[in-house]
């Protein structure tokens, strides 16, 4: 019997003879061919169109403001107060204002206070201006005409059965000085009645004086120069407040067809 050795030194010939055989008898793996280089293909794409779609715009309806006739009656219909201007002088609160069943309303709800309403529409050298109004018996109520930045004629019927022409002017904004040109007691008017159709025409360089419909005073303003300028209403409170008048209208009409 062979020694165990050499059989063991046999065995591991044998083995390793197969796996060089078998080694040998794999296929060899192929190298790849060099790739020939490719030009890319390079792929244009047209950019689609714009659109073109119109696009209609609805402009805005243009609102074109009523214009204000040189001469007219206001009844206080409408709440529609774009045509005044309002300012105050005196008085350590401001009045309220408003249009409420046909009249214009002013609350002066401290003493001592005067409140102006002003159309400012137009300019008139001549004109005649009305008004119809009611208020308590303490206070007044009247007319303005000729306003300008320089100075103004206002025609006042107070609640003590008197009357007065005054010719106010600015000092600074908010602060007036007013100068007197005539105030006397008349028999058209009654101590705490405050419910009269007043009138004031001013014409050239005169100021003409109506109570319901009764022309009683003419008065000569010469020397105070001011022969142009707006129209308007006042009103005014004394001690007791507060103090409420209404306007039931106003006119401006033309003094040659009056």
């Amino acid at each position: 019997m062979l020694d165990n050795c050499v059989i063991k030194s046999v065995m591991k010939k044998l083995l390793f003879g197969c796996l060089l055989l078998i080694t040998a008898c794999q296929p060899a793996t192929p190298t790849p061919a060099p790739r020939e280089a490719s030009t890319p293909t390079v792929t244009i794409q047209t950019p689609p169109q714009p659109a073109t779609a119109t696009i209609t715009f609805t402009p805005a309806p243009t609102v074109t403001p009523t214009p204000v006739p040189l001469y007219f009656t206001d009844d206080f219909i409408t709440t529609d107060t774009g045509a005044w201007t309002f300012f105050q002088t005196g008085g350590e609160t401001a009045p309220t204002l408003a249009i409420e069943n046909g009249l214009l309303r002013v609350d002066l709800s401290s003493p001592n206070t005067w409140y102006y309403a002003v159309h400012s529409a137009h300019d008139y050298e001549d004109v005649s201006v009305a008004a119809k109004f009611s208020g308590p018996p303490s206070g007044s109520a009247g007319l303005i005409c000729n306003y300008a930045e320089s100075g103004w004629f206002e025609f006042n019927i107070a609640s003590d059965g008197t009357y007065n022409v005054l010719l106010g002017q600015w000092l600074i904004d908010g602060i007036a000085t007013y100068i007197p040109i005539a105030s006397d007691p008349t028999e058209y008017l009654n101590p705490g009645k405050m419910d009269y159709e007043i009138g004031l025409t001013c014409q050239k360089n005169f100021l003409f004086l109506y109570i319901d419909g009764k022309l009683f005073r003419k008065l000569d303003v010469t020397r105070y120069e001011l022969t142009r300028g707006k129209v308007g209403i006042s009103t005014g409170s004394f001690e007791y407040v507060p103090t409420i008048v209404t306007f039931d209208n106003f006119s401006v009409q033309n003094p040659a067809t009056k």
